[in-house]
């Protein structure tokens, strides 16, 4: 007995000794983050750029065996957990192949990349025009179809409508629930605030602090039903519009934990807030040390600014843009804080999106109340300093500015303002390409805005939908939501009848005042009328000096003349056509487009006080 257990002994160092080890339990391989996660075959431009994030991900060795995609170079950074694959896929058909990562000659990763085939016509698809108007709608304010999802396990900030700053539940399912609703009242697209993740700690709803470009915030909804809203808008003739942001992502983004470079963001960790100054883009007598301040400060504190000089960060956030307007097929892209990130590199963005999509559209925001400074951005412009700016359409803060002030001013010169705003139009390189609107996100209500006076009200929404340019109406706009407070969450207060507990609604009318009811008919009927009238849509546009407290402005084109009058009078104005004789030469009679109303003598037509008249001439 003993000598046998000193033979068991023996033989159980010498296994040890000879460097023999017991069987190891299965290891998970690593599971990179690959972004973006799939792309499409067939794309105008071939390249693409993958950023791979794992531990110790960049040590590794990179290889692909699969037809016509050809692997172009791989980058290591000095942060270990990072590797940028650029690929070229000129020959590629569509299919599925796997990338490996090796170090040494052991593999510890493996990447299923897939390549899609493109949706017949996406390249082909068209943007907005001047025959579009939007319906701008923050998602969390509108409607909430699924209460399930107002709160997400593992997510920060947790559902409260009390809270004004709060998330109050909005979601795509109840976007979806209502497209009839948004279709029936005249609007042909619809932008939407931002939808992506917003994980950071507080104040996430309005969607301005990204924590990941590449998925759609989870209390909304998924990418999945994204796709199917888009789809289903574009089949009741419904154009979406995505929200995006270059300059800055949340400080709760996922790569805050783990930055790939030194310079991927600008001023980090030591920032510096910007300075705010947009001037400092044409300003020719600018110091270097103010631009930078501009460009390269942070928004504020909670929204890290994105350094867009780095090639690896502009080439990143250019291909966000390309997957979202491929995967949703988009119409267009709203452009936030347009001024804020470095300019060469948003002229080189819209030259790629439009390389890949000749008719799409992109509107920038550039909040400035001078024309020349918002114009410098318009393709196409001259600009002193020789920039080229690449972009079709600027929101038009100038002309919302005007009309607001002019509508809401007493005394004879007032209408003055709106008539020397749209003088100014020889600024823009194409006027009919400006986004008009009365109110949005970041100002007061425009019923606030006049004074909380309805007629005025109505005069400045005619205006904005009969003007030259793109319209957009805020969600609620057309019920006359108004409020007291001036923070921003009070001019985004939820859409009444959203919620199940709802005692107002402004979808079925239930609840609303007779006023508000007569407002949104007559809004509704403006919407109807104007998206059948081309002459609106891109007919020129002629105005005359204001006089006698009136505001007069004709569309015309070969086949049709309207006029517009806007009279400010507390009294009955006979117009005076002698004025406007060049215009209605010929002319013997005009009927109210929405009314029906038949005006047989125009040399007699006496307007009703504070109004709006719409007149087809005959």
């Amino acid at each position: 007995m003993k000598k046998t257990l000193l033979l068991l002994i023996l033989g159980w160092i010498v296994l040890n000794v000879s460097g023999f080890n017991p069987p190891k339990k299965n290891v998970t391989p690593l599971q990179p983050r690959v972004e973006p996660m799939f792309w499409w075959a067939g794309m105008k431009n071939p390249n693409l750029q993958l950023m791979v994030h794992a531990p110790e991900i960049g040590l590794c060795r990179v290889s692909l065996d699969y037809p016509g995609v050809l692997l172009k170079s791989v980058t290591a950074l000095r942060n270990p957990n990072y590797l940028f694959v650029d690929l070229d896929l000129s020959a590629a058909k569509p299919g599925s192949f796997i990338i490996q990562f090796r170090k040494e000659t052991k593999l510890v990763a493996e990447y299923r990349y897939e390549l899609r085939e493109r949706e017949p016509g996406s390249a082909a698809r068209k943007g907005f025009n001047s025959s579009d108007v939007m319906y701008l709608i923050m998602p969390d304010r509108f409607a909430n179809g699924d209460p399930a999802n107002d709160e997400i396990p593992g997510m920060k900030e947790k559902p409260d409508r009390n809270n004004p700053g709060g998330r109050h539940g909005g979601d795509i399912k109840g976007l979806r629930n209502h497209l009839d609703y948004i279709s029936g009242m005249g609007f042909t697209a619809i932008w939407l605030n931002p939808l992506l993740e917003n994980d950071q700690l507080t104040y996430s709803y309005h969607g301005y602090g990204t924590t990941d470009f590449y998925k759609v915030d989870s209390r909304f909804g998924s990418n999945e039903e994204y796709r199917e809203f888009a789809l289903e808008a574009r089949k009741k003739g419904i154009k979406l519009i995505m929200d995006m942001i270059f300059n800055h992502c949340g400080s709760e983004h996922w790569w805050m934990k783990d930055m790939p470079m030194s310079d991927w963001l600008n001023g980090y960790p030591n920032y510096q807030i910007t300075n705010h100054v947009k001037t400092l883009n044409q300003d020719i007598h600018a110091s270097e040390y103010d631009k930078n301040q501009l460009v390269k400060g942070w928004f504020v504190p909670v929204m890290p600014d994105l350094n867009q000089r780095n090639p690896f960060m502009a080439t990143y956030l250019i291909q966000n843009s390309i997957w979202w307007t491929e995967y949703t097929g988009l119409s267009g892209i709203r452009m936030d804080t347009y001024p804020y990130p470095d300019k060469e590199m948003m002229a080189c963005w819209n030259r790629r999106m439009t390389e890949e999509y000749p008719g799409f559209s992109i509107v920038g925001e550039e909040w400035h109340l001078n024309q020349a400074v918002v114009s410098y951005w318009q393709k196409g412009k001259p600009n002193l300093d020789g920039y080229k700016g690449e972009i079709k359409c600027m929101m038009d803060f100038p002309l919302q500015n005007a009309v607001s002030t002019a509508l809401r001013e007493e005394g004879e010169g007032s209408l003055m303002k709106i008539y020397d705003c749209l003088a100014n139009d020889f600024q823009y390189p194409d006027p009919q390409n400006m986004v008009v609107f009365p109110d949005n996100h970041d100002i007061a209500r425009f019923l606030v805005q006049v004074n909380n006076d309805p007629e005025l009200f109505k005069m400045g929404v005619t205006l904005f939908l009969t003007t030259r340019g793109i319209p957009q109406l805020y969600y609620g706009t057309e019920i006359m939501m108004s409020h007291s407070g001036t923070h921003d969450s009070e001019y985004r207060k939820d859409f009444p009848g959203g919620w199940a507990n709802d005692v107002k609604n402004g979808f079925t009318g239930a609840g609303l005042t007779a006023q508000e009811k007569e407002m949104q008919d007559y809004i509704r009927k403006l919407l109807l009328w104007r998206k059948n009238t081309a002459v609106i849509h891109s007919g020129k546009l002629i105005h005359f000096v204001p006089f006698n407290g009136l505001y007069v402005f004709f569309r015309v084109n070969e086949k049709e003349k309207i006029m517009i009058v806007l009279n400010k009078n507390t009294k009955d104005t006979k117009l005076d056509t002698v004025r406007l004789s060049e215009m209605l030469r010929g002319a013997t009679s005009a009927k109210n487009v929405l009314s029906g109303e038949n005006y047989p003598d125009l040399s007699n037509l006496i307007l009703p006080p504070r109004s709006v008249s719409i007149l087809g001439i005959n």
